[in-house]
């Protein structure tokens, strides 16, 4: 298949998953934001105030930028495992195997699918959180790519998990007892700095915690880690990530089972 058909094939299938997104946007852009507006509410809001301020700002300025990624990695994640695990389960995905379409492609495909709804409930959670605080952009370019990569990222991690699947609990288990945690314990809502030496040094390597602080210094100029070390950690974990899944893809993972 030439260069043209592919690059057809993938704006087909980006354009599959994008309706996908926006066609049922009241389950899929909206109660992220809803329940993101809650977290400001009880930890901005109610406990926030007895925090006070956390490296010169004021508490719900300091938890925007993590809760903004924190809706970011979830919804990318959750849309893209579920999209290829349905697409699998209700046998769509053969049309996609047989079709000469290369497996860098498929996995592209629905990768953009993800961004696209990790992008959109970032904004939305972004103009929430407008609502609660201001919110400074110190870097803008730094804040984009961060973003974006963020949202790439765990769109494939999602693929990953959507294509080792076997069952429905199986697209569950590694949200709820891998990727929650760690995002709760990626500096979300607290410094790392407040930690002990050795809990510090054990919370470097959760690769949340350098997305989290990239994102925070890109608005607020502040951040736990290197920034170079956190686009140098994303950087390799997208490819590391891309050519796991076309690697899965190209065998017929559990796929062709």
């Amino acid at each position: 298949m030439s260069f043209r058909q592919q690059a057809v094939a993938l704006a087909t299938l980006s354009r599959k998953e994008y309706n996908r997104v926006v066609r049922i946007w009241l389950q899929t852009v909206l109660p992220p934001a809803i329940n993101m507006g809650l977290y400001f509410l009880i930890f901005g809001n109610l406990i926030g105030s007895r925090i006070g301020r956390m490296d010169g700002f004021d508490y719900k300025q300091y938890i925007a930028p993590g809760l903004i990624m924190m809706a970011v990695i979830t919804n990318s994640y959750g849309n893209v495992v579920s999209s290829f695990f349905s697409a699998k389960i209700h046998r769509h995905l053969e049309e996609m195997l047989v079709a000469p379409m290369s497996a860098a492609t498929i996995a592209l495909g629905h990768m953009v699918g993800g961004i696209v709804r990790g992008v959109l409930v970032g904004l939305m959670v972004a103009v929430v959180a407008r609502l609660f605080t201001p919110l400074p952009l110190m870097h803008p370019l730094i804040t984009a790519a961060v973003f974006l990569l963020c949202a790439a990222i765990f769109s494939l991690a999602g693929l990953i998990n959507g294509i080792l699947a076997q069952h429905f609990d199986d697209i569950s288990i590694i949200p709820s007892f891998v990727l929650q945690p760690l995002t709760y314990l990626g500096g979300v809502f607290y410094s790392i700095s407040l930690l002990p030496e050795l809990a510090q040094q054990l919370s470097r390597l959760n690769p949340i915690l350098y997305i989290v602080n990239a994102f925070r210094y890109g608005m607020l100029g502040v951040s736990d880690i290197d920034i170079v070390a956190a686009f140098a950690m994303m950087l390799v974990s997208l490819a590391v990530l891309f050519a796991a899944c076309v690697v899965l893809i190209g065998r017929g993972t559990r796929i062709r089972d």
